[in-house]
């Protein structure tokens, strides 16, 4: 038996169909039609109020901060549907640096960046 589908998946696939079908009444149409700077926004205020909501003491700072996470994650993935980034592929990325210190992989990655060209 398959395991369902998780809901970052499905969130992914109905951003992608939004994109397609692009329904009038839809927030999300209004963000992907207004384009990276105002879901760029978005999403800079969302994790701003992540921060905040963190801070805040008890259960209620602990659900605040889910709920101002799940934003966050929302307009993170109407970018990656703006861009054609698949989910699948981030989720291939993360399992990718799976097990390796954070530290090594970001070092790996600085070796295999080749220098900008600043005379362009």
């Amino acid at each position: 038996m398959a395991p369902p589908e998780s809901i970052l998946r499905q969130l992914s696939q109905l951003l992608a169909e939004r994109k397609r079908t692009r329904p009038a009444d839809s927030y999300t149409t209004k963000l992907l039609d207004a384009g990276l700077p105002k879901i760029a926004a978005k999403i800079s205020e969302e994790a701003a109020e992540v921060i905040e909501a963190a801070g805040e003491p008890g259960l209620d700072g602990m659900e605040h901060t889910t709920r101002e996470a799940a934003d966050l994650i929302y307009h993170l993935q109407v970018l990656l549907a703006w861009r054609d980034v698949e989910w699948e592929a981030v989720e291939a990325e993360l399992a990718r640096r799976f097990g390796i210190s954070g530290l090594a992989e970001k070092a790996a990655r600085a070796v295999n960046t080749p220098p900008s060209d600043s005379t362009k």
